[in-house]
C-alpha cells in the first residue's frame, strides 16, 4: 500500500501538478533541512476572522537539523507555520488584505508586498517577528516566528507548492478584493421595504414630475402685512383700530373696532335756511 501511495505521489511530480494539501492543514513531516517537531490542532482562536465563515487553525514547529544535533534551539533555529481553514472561500482574500493594511498602519510594523517562489505574498515585519503570509482558496497560510529578523525562502516555497496565492497585485494600495462585507454596487437592486402607509417613502425610481402636483405658495405675508396696514384694520401692521379712532377724535365709530366698517366722513356744515318771502 505504501508503494502505492509513493508511486501515486511520483506520477503527480512528473506531471507538474502540486502535493496535495495536508488533512490536517499542516505539513506533518520534515521538509529538506527543516525537521518537523510538533503539531496543534485544531485551535478555534484564529486571527484572519471572516464574519460568517468559521474557520479552525492548526500549526506545526519546524527546526534545523544543526540545532537537533547540538541540542539546543536559538530563534534563528526555529520556524512556525499556522494554516487557517474556512468552510467557504468568501472574504477569505478580502479579510487578509484588510489585516494587512492594518499592520501596516502600525509604525511597529513593515508590511511589503513581495514574490517568493513565484507566488505574490505579504511580508510582515516588527516587534520582532517576522511573518510572510497569503491566502489560498479556503486556506491562509502564515509562515515565520518570533525573534526572527526574515523568513527562510525554502520553507515559503514548500507551502506555496501545497496552497498557490491568491494575493491580488497592489493589494496594500489598491481596492480592497471583493468580500462579504463589501457594501452593495450601485448597480445592484435592493430589496424594497414592505409599503407603510403611515409612514410613506419616495419613490425616487419611478418619479414623474409631470405628475406632481405642488401646493400653491401662500401670500407673502409682508404683502399682505402692508395691504391691511393701509385700511387701518389689522392689529400687527397699524395698531389697534378703535385706539387710533380714539386717538383722532376720542370716539369709536358704530359698529366697533371688530366690525370691519370702514372709518366714518367728517359731517358737513348744515345748510343755511331759506328766507320766507313776504307776502303781496
Amino acid at each position: 500500500m505504501r508503494a502505492l501511495l509513493v508511486a501515486a505521489a511520483v506520477v503527480v511530480f512528473a506531471c507538474g501538478g502540486h502535493p496535495p494539501v495536508p488533512r490536517r492543514g499542516v505539513v506533518e513531516g520534515d521538509l529538506g533541512p527543516w525537521k518537523f517537531r510538533r503539531f496543534q490542532g485544531p485551535l478555534l482562536d484564529v486571527e484572519v476572522w471572516v464574519e460568517g465563515n468559521k474557520a479552525e487553525a492548526y500549526s506545526a514547529s519546524y527546526i534545523t537539523a544543526d540545532a537537533e544535533q547540538r541540542g539546543h534551539i536559538d530563534d534563528k533555529d526555529l520556524v512556525n507555520v499556522f494554516v487557517t481553514r474556512y468552510e467557504t472561500p468568501d472574504g477569505v482574500v478580502r479579510a487578509t488584505v484588510k489585516l494587512a493594511r492594518r499592520l501596516a498602519q502600525d509604525g511597529g510594523y513593515q508590511v511589503e508586498e513581495d514574490k517568493i517562489a513565484g507566488a505574490r505574498t505579504l511580508t510582515i515585519i516588527g516587534h520582532g517577528e517576522a511573518w510572510v503570509m497569503w491566502p489560498s482558496q479556503l486556506h491562509v497560510v502564515k509562515v515565520g516566528g518570533r525573534g526572527r529578523s526574515d523568513v527562510p525562502k525554502a520553507m515559503v516555497a514548500s507551502y506555496v507548492d501545497r496552497y498557490p496565492s491568491q494575493l491580488p497585485g497592489g493589494s496594500l494600495e489598491g481596492p480592497l478584493p471583493p468580500g462579504r462585507d463589501d457594501p452593495p454596487a450601485s448597480g445592484r437592486r435592493l430589496d424594497k421595504p414592505a409599503y407603510d402607509p403611515s409612514s410613506p417613502r419616495p419613490d425616487a425610481e419611478h418619479y414623474d414630475p409631470s405628475k406632481v402636483k405642488l401646493p400653491d405658495h401662500p401670500a407673502d405675508p409682508d404683502a399682505a402685512g402692508s395691504g391691511a396696514a393701509g385700511d387701518g384694520r389689522s392689529p400687527e401692521a397699524g395698531g389697534d383700530p378703535a385706539g387710533s379712532a380714539a386717538g383722532a377724535g376720542g370716539k369709536v365709530p358704530r359698529g366697533g373696532a371688530g366690525s370691519g366698517a370702514a372709518a366714518p366722513t367728517a359731517p358737513t356744515a348744515p345748510a343755511r335756511p331759506k328766507k320766507p318771502r313776504r307776502p303781496k
